[in-house]
């Protein structure tokens, strides 16, 4: 089966959760917060049972305090956050080299806030990656600033997809052998 390279593929996909931290969720709209964190949880789920690694930063930590609950209670036990200063994620050194310590050239991205960490971020992985951010995984403190920058990374040329259309790109066949397990996440 040919496979369209702008599908997301479970084998070259890396899922990037970035700052999904307290102080940051305090100040987001309920609705899009309830909803990056739902969509964000179903993509950290399907990521470990299709062995798609999970790389996840948190902005300044000791102010905004760690990755939080929700998240966190989902993460593969694996998965250490990387802590940064930096807007982008590739300001933190041990982030870069995690991502490049494997061979896999799309990340997936989460987080907030889409305006200015997801998409410095976005930005800063185009060319060595091919970059996916999650719409509904994604959120800003105002939903204008969300819809701008979703709009400034499609021009810029990165894939702008919803949570469910990732999981059922990693699945690509209901004859998946995790397909009823996994679908059973987005119910």
């Amino acid at each position: 089966m040919l496979l369209s390279p702008m599908l997301c593929d479970a084998d070259q996909s890396q899922l990037v959760v970035v700052d999904i931290q307290p102080r940051l969720l305090e100040a987001m709209p309920e609705a899009e917060r309830e909803r990056m964190l739902a969509t964000t949880a179903m993509l950290i789920q399907a990521a470990a049972a299709l062995n798609v690694p999970v790389q996840v930063t948190e902005q300044y930590p000791e102010g905004l305090g760690a990755t939080c609950e929700e998240i966190a209670a989902v993460l593969p036990p694996t998965v250490t956050p990387f802590p940064k200063t930096g807007f982008s994620c590739t300001c933190a050194a041990p982030f870069r080299q995690a991502l490049a310590a494997d061979s896999r050239s799309q990340i997936i991205l989460t987080g907030q806030e889409a305006h200015v960490c997801v998409l410095q971020t976005a930005f800063a992985l185009q060319g060595p990656y091919q970059v996916f951010v999650v719409e509904d995984a994604v959120c800003s403190r105002r939903p204008e600033h969300k819809i701008y920058a979703l709009e400034r990374m499609r021009q810029a040329g990165v894939v702008v997809v919803s949570g469910e259309s990732v999981l059922f790109e990693w699945l690509r066949d209901a004859k998946h052998p995790r397909f009823k397990e996994l679908a059973r996440l987005i119910r």
